[in-house]
């Protein structure tokens, strides 16, 4: 499909839907009208200051009647929603919090020391420079080892013959 193609059917969709939006929007007003004619009749404002007085008691009565029931009605769905809230934490809690698998973080001392105190403070923590430093003794038994393989090999074959006897 052409980009030309598909742009004018995106205008004919969004004109349609216009009209339904506009068609939707005078349907709203009508029915708003027909109720208010069938539930509110026009005021007979002919008569003398007692009538319209007594009139106007009657509206302040039926206002105060449908604010009462309006409190009643946001109390109500009040209670609904902190029922629902704490019936969400009941199973949340019967659910139990599933821990997530550890990953390997390959980190230094260093790095993770910065991590955790930020990067305010100058930490170092250099374990090998605290190791102690060991010299290794020369053992000065290898010339003596050379000249004793005589003996060495006369204690191998001792060894050989007891394997071999048992």
């Amino acid at each position: 499909m052409t980009s030309s193609r598909r742009h004018h059917l995106k205008s004919l969709m969004l004109q349609i839907a216009l009209t339904w939006l506009e068609q939707e929007a005078t349907d709203i007003a009508a029915t708003k009208e027909t109720y208010m004619e069938e539930n509110c009749a026009a005021p007979d404002l002919s008569g003398d200051q007692a009538s319209l007085m007594d009139i106007c008691k009657k509206l302040h009565q039926a206002l105060d009647k449908i604010d009462e029931d309006r409190y009643d009605a946001a109390a109500k769905v009040e209670k609904a929603d902190k029922e629902i809230a704490e019936l969400k934490l009941k199973v949340v809690e019967l659910a139990g919090v599933k821990k997530p698998a550890l990953k390997k973080v390959r980190m230094s001392a260093d790095a993770m020391l910065q991590a955790l105190l930020g990067g305010k403070h100058k930490v170092t923590m250099d374990l090998r420079a605290n190791l102690k430093q060991v010299k290794k003794e020369v053992k000065e038994e290898a010339g003596e080892a050379v000249g004793d393989w005589r003996k060495n090999i006369e204690d191998k074959a001792d060894r050989k013959k007891m394997f071999e006897t048992s």
